[in-house]
């Protein structure tokens, strides 16, 4: 089905302590995005990149949670923005910048459909959690936060964007590819109820199984799945540009079966890609993979 997809950068650099993730939404471009996106026959307007603070502008702010302020404020843009694109009946493809954009992206979505009296469903494509809380964090790094303030936990900054929590309910949240998580995380994914589905039931079930499982609890009862990928999921042989790579992630050919399973789905609303840091990659090898995931993610097939 021919899709409207509206490109939307977020160089955001604020969220982690390695320097280059700012530079993810060209990496992207780059690797030829917008061509191979029109080549499977979707319509494409990319509107440039959305205005982050550079870390160097700007004093740290609390310890507990690195730029919170300025990371809350970019998120506010990107969910006005995601919210608009979805209003203007496109795809938002969200190109980050480092993790914690997506707590924007997700308010955005949510509130779209909140309108229409919709709840939202999550799969978060990730070898981390992301559900600290500035009292739990080991770092104080915002990417580590997103998905705990997506659920209504956190700082009020991040859990408050456009005026209402949670974005999603955590029984249509779901992980895949986790294999890093620290112990708060472990209670919090005990606690809250969402699904996280780790590397060994990767290992024992196949990416298959997983996925359609996945696909079946954040579709529950919900008008369409935000899908979030973290270039991290893939397994660092495949993807070394990324800021905290993790050893055992899921394959080349897994991380595409998990996109073309979602493709298949038609129930995708909106897709970001992020962590993908230049700096740390070799030749645009993880840029040039994230495209290719992006292209399964909207119906790219072999046959």
């Amino acid at each position: 089905m021919p899709q409207k997809v509206r490109i939307i950068g977020v160089p955001m650099d604020l969220g982690q302590s390695r320097r280059g993730v700012d530079m993810g939404p060209s990496a992207l471009r780059g690797a030829g995005l917008q061509t191979a996106i029109k080549k499977l026959g979707h319509t494409v307007e990319d509107i440039g990149n959305l205005e982050v603070k550079q870390p160097e502008e700007m004093p740290v702010g609390e310890k507990r949670a690195k730029y919170l302020q300025e990371i809350a404020e970019t998120c506010v843009d990107v969910a006005k923005v995601v919210e608009k694109s979805l209003t203007d009946t496109f795809l938002p493809l969200v190109l980050g910048g480092d993790h914690s954009i997506a707590a924007g992206v997700a308010a955005g979505v949510s509130h779209f459909y909140r309108q229409q009296k919709k709840d939202i469903g999550i799969i978060w494509l990730d070898a981390h959690g992301d559900m600290n809380i500035p009292e739990s964090s080991p770092s104080g790094n915002v990417h580590g936060m997103p998905l705990a303030s997506i659920m209504g936990y956190g700082a009020t900054e991040l859990v408050d964007i456009l005026g209402f929590k949670p974005k999603a309910e955590p029984a249509n949240i779901v992980i895949v590819g986790a294999r890093d998580l620290d112990a708060h995380e472990r209670k919090m994914a005990k606690k809250s109820g969402v699904h996280v589905f780790t590397m060994r039931d990767i290992d024992e079930r196949g990416m298959r199984e997983v996925m359609a499982d996945a696909i079946k609890y954040a579709m529950d009862d919900t008008a369409g799945i935000a899908v979030s990928l973290d270039m991290d999921f893939v397994d660092p042989a495949d993807a070394p540009g990324v800021g905290t790579p993790v050893r055992g992630g899921v394959t080349y050919r897994e991380a595409h079966l998990a996109m073309e399973m979602i493709a298949d789905s038609e129930a995708m609303v909106s897709l970001e890609v992020v962590e993908i840091n230049p700096i740390l990659d070799e030749h645009n090898r993880t840029a040039l993979l994230g495209v290719e995931l992006v292209l399964s993610a909207l119906g790219q097939k072999i046959l």
